[in-house]
């Protein structure tokens, strides 16, 4: 019963196929047995150094065999393991370290400079684990804490145990560390696998972050309990994405919209064999139905499934099937198995059709809480159900679409304006880069839209075509007020626009249009 744990599938497999290729990445590559091996000798390591039952160890790594090696391994020795965004500055990075207590990280060479100083605001963190090779004094390198016991770690690990904590990546401010224990993480990965029928003949490509909570527990975790083939790549290139799809002859491909848009840009090479993907997942961070359409054109045949998830959730939430590609194209989808969603009012009531309201989730895979944040996560559930803070709407066939960030949204004399429809108007305009709009308060209407475009390069922008341009394709009450121009909008490492951060700026700073609709 209680023993099985996410890393119980790696000694299993590694029994069952014990020479089947678990993991390759670089050149370097892994049998089920050679990888359950690495990470028991890594397990043992960390023990030796002092690791406890319950420690968190944070992993600052690029997608890599290293980073799962760690990953295994700091939960086969009942550790917590604490991913963080590798792009991170010093201070962005020391606040997750602190704040998630951790004790040790384990960094490429690449991450140790910015560990390093980050360490200076950790007060918990006394051990920096580099691989290969330190080049600081005081840090051990990799090859210092691997053991020679390839043995498992005499350490019981049960399902109800802690197994890890993953920052949002949040657009209100300093981000939230969603804590799960090996159960949540199991529910998530094997009801991820049975909805959208992986299985152990796949070969499954590891492009996007391995911090990011849907590449960590719905395909590394899921690869490795199904005993599939796991393709890592450091760095997203088009080409080498291509050559290792048809080198590894990978069947399974998820990525991000610009990772999409990334492949379809590159120079394709006819000789190159892209036909063994058999299954594509996109992440919605709003990827445009055109890019879907061409992506699908691009790996012809194969099956698209776009994932609406939020991290909180295990990751989990609604996603949109292949066969309703057809007629629900840009829709979230219908709810995961095992998964309830419901789009209520503030008074928790379901809302009808085609009308926004907010989320909510329920199933076993959501995080037990945000660590150390109990009023945050007060705020996050209520019945059972997890709030999500975003916005959507279902339709009279039941799929769910996301709107907005609750707090995104804008009331402008008493109605509702979502930002993100507003948006998607202004940047088709063809000398906008991009636009992002936002709520700014205002005496008699509460708050009026403002909007901060930045112009593509080379283009001069006139108040005048842009009001233009509104007045033909926006309705009345959606049409800014005030806009200021900007050469580019602040974003989180993940990409997404930091809505705060123009909130932040001061009124004044916005010029009003001069031409503006009446009421």
């Amino acid at each position: 019963g209680c023993e099985m744990n996410i890393t119980t599938a790696l000694s299993l497999n590694a029994k069952r196929h014990p020479e089947k290729l678990a993991v390759t990445c670089e050149g370097r590559a892994y049998s089920y047995r050679e990888l359950d091996e690495e990470t028991n000798r890594l397990a043992n390591g960390l023990l030796k150094k002092g690791l406890q039952k319950g420690d968190k160890v944070a992993i600052f790594m690029q997608n890599s065999d290293h980073f799962v090696i760690s990953y295994y391994a700091i939960l086969k020795a009942g550790g917590v393991a604490v991913p963080v965004n590798c792009a991170l500055d010093a201070h962005e990075s020391g606040y997750q370290f602190r704040q998630s207590e951790s004790v040790m990280v384990l960094c490429d060479a690449d991450g140790e400079e910015v560990v390093g100083q980050a360490r200076l605001q950790a007060e918990h963190l006394h051990q920096i684990v580099v691989q290969p090779v330190a080049q600081q004094e005081g840090h051990l390198s990799w090859e210092d804490v691997l053991d020679s016991d390839s043995s498992a770690p005499d350490v019981e690990v049960l399902n109800t145990d802690d197994a890890e904590i993953l920052y949002t990546s949040d657009t209100t401010g300093m981000p939230k560390g969603a804590l799960f224990d090996h159960q949540r993480v199991l529910h998530a990965s094997t009801s991820f696998a049975l909805g959208v029928g992986i299985g152990s003949n796949d070969r499954l490509l590891h492009l996007v972050p391995l911090y990011h909570s849907a590449q960590l527990n719905l395909f590394l975790v899921t690869g490795i309990l199904l005993g599939t083939t796991n393709v890592i790549l450091r760095e997203c290139e088009p080409t080498s994405v291509m050559k290792t799809i048809d080198e590894f002859s990978v069947t399974v491909y998820f990525g991000l919209p610009e990772m999409y848009s990334d492949l379809l840009a590159a120079q394709r090479n006819d000789k190159l064999d892209l036909s063994s993907v058999r299954k594509c997942f996109y992440d919605e961070e709003p990827m445009e139905t055109e890019l879907v359409e061409k992506a699908m054109a691009f790996f012809g045949g194969a099956e698209f499934y776009n994932l609406c998830f939020v991290t909180e959730g295990g990751p989990g939430g609604v996603f949109l099937k292949p066969e309703d590609h057809d007629l629900k194209i840009g829709k979230g989808g219908k709810a995961m198995l095992f998964t309830q969603v419901r789009i209520v009012d503030d008074e928790f009531h379901d809302m009808e059709p085609g009308k926004v309201g907010e989320f909510i989730i329920k199933s076993d895979s959501i995080m037990k809480e945000y660590f150390r944040m109990p009023e945050e996560t007060e705020e996050a559930f209520s019945e059972g159900w997890l709030l999500t803070g975003e916005l959507a709407m279902i339709d009279e066939d039941g799929f769910v679409s996301l709107i907005d960030r609750k707090q995104d949204r804008i009331i402008s004399a008493g109605e509702n304006i979502y930002s993100v429809e507003v948006e998607r108007v202004i940047n088709k305009h063809p000398k906008v880069e991009e636009a992002a709009t936002v709520g700014l308060p205002e005496e008699e209407w509460g708050e009026i839209v403002g909007v901060v475009i930045v112009p593509k390069k080379g283009e001069t922008l006139e108040e005048k075509e842009l009001m233009t341009y509104f007045l033909e394709h926006l309705e009345d009450r959606k049409i800014p007020k005030k806009y200021l121009f900007a050469n580019e909008l602040p974003r989180n490492t993940s990409g997404k626009i930091l809505k705060y951060k123009l909130r932040d700026l001061h009124v004044s700073e916005f010029f009003w249009f001069k031409q503006v609709p009446a009421k």
